[in-house]
């Protein structure tokens, strides 16, 4: 029988036996306690590194510039190859993007805040006042970019776009630079663009808005179709128009056509105006028939998306049907670089609007491809001197020895020459004088309107004198020129 001393120690083990219990349970609870937030602080620096590169993508570059009190210079680098790579090898373009990423890390070491923004967009931060410094250094870093990188199966040179943003030391919003930069690599065609402050948030506004109003310009009833007149300087008449097109906004008036030309292609809009400007070209050379201008041919300029479409003959059929307008009386245009990217498909087309009796042209030849092998396996029947070699030909062999060339291959290939771009005598002269019949420039015309056109193509006298090569007219239009 236990006696009152056995049961006092029995008592002491297990209060001491309990209290060990709790102090494990306490010391458990909180190591689990412990790791929990350990992981979940791992979690968060895991969600704010790109999965493919490793590079701390957007939050983390928000809060490095939102601490920088004296403003900086944002750099954004985009690969434009890598959506083309994805799409028939996700592996191969995750692999460039490592190696493009590989080099921004070695190119901008330590001293600069380096992530991963997007799905091929890297961003560069330049903390600091000094941005010229930063530009240089930006500048730089884009250029060795576009080395070449090399991969088993591979051997290219990446296309790169760049954008670059100084934001001074007043308040500002991180986020709201990062995304102003972001939009400015889609706000031209060019591969660079440099972002001032003065960029800020108006031109941001007044490209959407423009880009919003450009939208329905063609439902509004916005745009116009202005023609320069092509000579026969052979026959001394107008013998065609190229139509142009032109944009009234009922704000901005006449809107050039550089700055919404880009615009209509990238907002997809290309097919819808390409049709607006077939229709409208159809319409005006047939009413030309009708005011008895004689056979004046109608261009229009054809885009890489209206190329793509293989109902494009179809479109081009119904035109001519809705307008009366006999298919010998439209010539389509296109750029040398669309007509090649893929000449069985442009063959099979070009075959097609030919039986209908419509006339093909390449524009700007000579400036666009590097090879001429196209030449033989689509049918043309226009070559048009790119003004490239036009301008000063008189004063330039190396100018002239292509425009010899070009017009030597037209005729060697039964193809007619247009020489564009002719602003002075002495260029219209030295070509004439060469074997070039057909041209198109300033020295003759001016882009005109509708009512315009119609005048000058009637005023015979005029085109006779501008053709005239007698050396009278010739030092008459000199003296002009220079006066």
């Amino acid at each position: 029988m236990a006696t009152l001393s056995d049961r006092a120690q029995l008592a002491s083990f297990n209060q001491r036996a309990s209290s060990s219990v709790d102090t494990l349970l306490n010391c458990l609870g909180a190591y689990i306690e412990a790791n929990i937030v350990r992981t979940a602080e791992l979690d968060h620096r895991n969600a704010q590194r790109h999965g493919v590169t490793g590079l701390p993508t957007r939050e983390p570059l928000i809060e490095v510039i939102g601490e920088q009190t004296e403003g900086g210079t944002l750099g954004i680098v985009e690969l434009c190859d890598f959506d083309r790579l994805s799409a028939f090898d996700i592996a191969l373009a995750d692999q460039v993007l490592n190696d493009v990423a590989g080099r921004l890390r070695r190119m901008v070491g330590d001293n600069r805040f380096l992530a991963h923004v997007d799905r091929a967009r890297f961003a560069i931060w330049y903390g600091g006042p000094a941005s010229e410094i930063a530009r240089n250094e930006f500048d730089a870093v884009c250029y060795a970019l576009r080395d070449r990188i090399k991969f088993d199966d591979i051997d290219m040179l990446p296309q790169i776009k760049s954008a670059c943003a100084f934001q001074g030391g007043q308040p500002f919003v991180p986020a709201a630079l990062l995304a102003r930069t972001i939009a400015a690599l889609s706000d031209t065609q060019s591969a660079d663009t440099h972002v001032t402050e003065t960029y800020a948030v108006e031109k941001a506004r007044s490209s959407f808005l423009l880009e919003q109003d450009l939208r329905q310009a063609v439902a509004r009833n916005e745009l116009e179709l202005w023609f320069q007149p092509f000579i026969d300087a052979a026959a001394r008449r107008v013998c065609g128009a190229e139509a142009l097109l032109r944009w009234r906004h009922p704000k901005h008036g006449l809107i050039a056509p550089n700055a919404f030309i880009p615009m209509m292609e990238l907002t997809g809009l290309a097919d819808e105006v390409g049709l607006w400007t077939l229709n409208a070209g159809c319409k005006e050379a047939r009413e030309w028939s009708r005011q008895g201008l004689g056979v004046v041919k109608i261009a229009i300029n054809l885009s890489a998306h209206q190329l793509a479409d293989n109902t494009l003959d179809r479109a081009v059929e119904r035109t001519l049907q809705r307008h009366d307008l006999p298919a010998g009386l439209l010539e389509l245009e296109l750029t040398e670089t669309v007509a090649a990217v893929d000449s069985d498909d442009a063959k099979q087309l070009f075959k097609k609007l030919r039986a209908l009796g419509v006339s093909i042209s390449i524009d700007d030849f000579g400036a666009g491809y590097s090879s001429l092998s196209y030449l033989k396996k689509l049918e043309f029947d226009k070559l048009k001197i790119d003004r490239e070699f036009v301008t000063n030909v008189d004063l330039q062999r190396d100018s002239q020895a292509i425009c010899q060339s070009i017009i030597a291959l037209g005729r060697g290939l039964g193809i007619a020459v247009l020489a564009e771009g002719i602003e002075r005598p002495e260029e219209y002269s030295w070509l004439r004088r060469h074997g070039c019949e057909l041209f198109q420039g300033y020295y003759f015309s001016h882009p005109i309107q509708a009512p315009q056109f119609s005048d000058f193509a009637r005023n015979r006298d005029h085109i006779v004198s501008l053709t005239d090569l007698s050396p009278a007219a010739l030092q008459k239009r000199l003296t002009t020129s220079v006066l």
